[in-house]
């Protein structure tokens, strides 16, 4: 099976270096793209300089459109299944065949890297968040999902057709609750351990992490409806 390894990156000038070669040193057996999200920095520059496979888009689109980029590029090169792996180093890339060895083992569309399969959640207020996120997935889907809004995700070759041919479908659990409705996508999880960011801030404050949340639900619950 080929996988490649997505690597969204906007501003990571201080970690991208470290991730990669991280990357490149403990899964070697995986190809990988960056996509420079327009950084402002000079993410772009240092990726160059080390000759590391890098997408440039000369503006920022968000999340969203890097990774509907990389997976454009994965559609297009033929690719068996995709992994997105964060750029500021909270995703431990020893964890990509354990993704690879659920999906073959289970036939998932997708697998997410969860952090709570073998573990509890802490009592936080984003894990509250996280939890009404899979209480409104399981009310609306019928499924469990213990870790809904971890980022680290494996998908299949008929979830990157998805993501590659339609411009409405995000890296978010809404799209995720859409894809096991609509799509009947099969979803399986696999117990990771991620780290804390290894450098720079992350773009969820708390206000914009209770935002996230509820709009996170309004969508399952609402918008969902009129994709098809």
């Amino acid at each position: 099976m080929s996988t490649l390894v997505i690597v969204p990156a906007y501003n990571e000038e201080a970690s991208i270096v470290t991730t990669i070669e991280e990357l490149t040193a403990v899964a070697p057996d995986f190809d990988y793209i960056i996509v420079n999200d327009g950084s402002r920095d000079k993410t772009s520059e240092i990726c160059h300089s080390h000759g590391f496979h890098i997408i440039d888009q000369p503006v920022n689109l968000g999340l969203t459109g890097g990774f509907q980029t990389g997976m454009k590029y994965a559609w297009r090169k033929g690719y068996d299944s995709v992994v997105q792996l964060d750029a500021d180093g909270q995703h431990r890339p020893e964890h990509l065949a354990d993704l690879e060895r659920c999906q073959e083992q289970t036939g998932a569309d997708i697998v997410i890297g969860s952090r709570f399969v073998t573990k509890a959640k802490p009592h936080t207020l984003r894990m509250l968040g996280s939890n009404l996120i899979s209480f409104i997935i399981k009310l609306t889907c019928g499924k469990t999902i213990k870790d809904p809004t971890s980022g680290m995700r494996l998908y299949n070759r008929r979830m990157i057709e998805q993501f590659a041919t339609r411009t409405d479908l995000a890296p978010e659990p809404d799209t995720l609750a859409f894809l096991i409705k609509k799509k009947g996508a099969k979803v399986a999880e696999c117990q990771v351990e991620m780290r804390e960011r290894a450098a720079g801030e992350s773009y969820l404050t708390l206000s914009k992490s209770v935002s996230y949340m509820a709009n996170a639900c309004v969508s399952i619950l609402f918008a969902m409806w009129f994709k098809h």
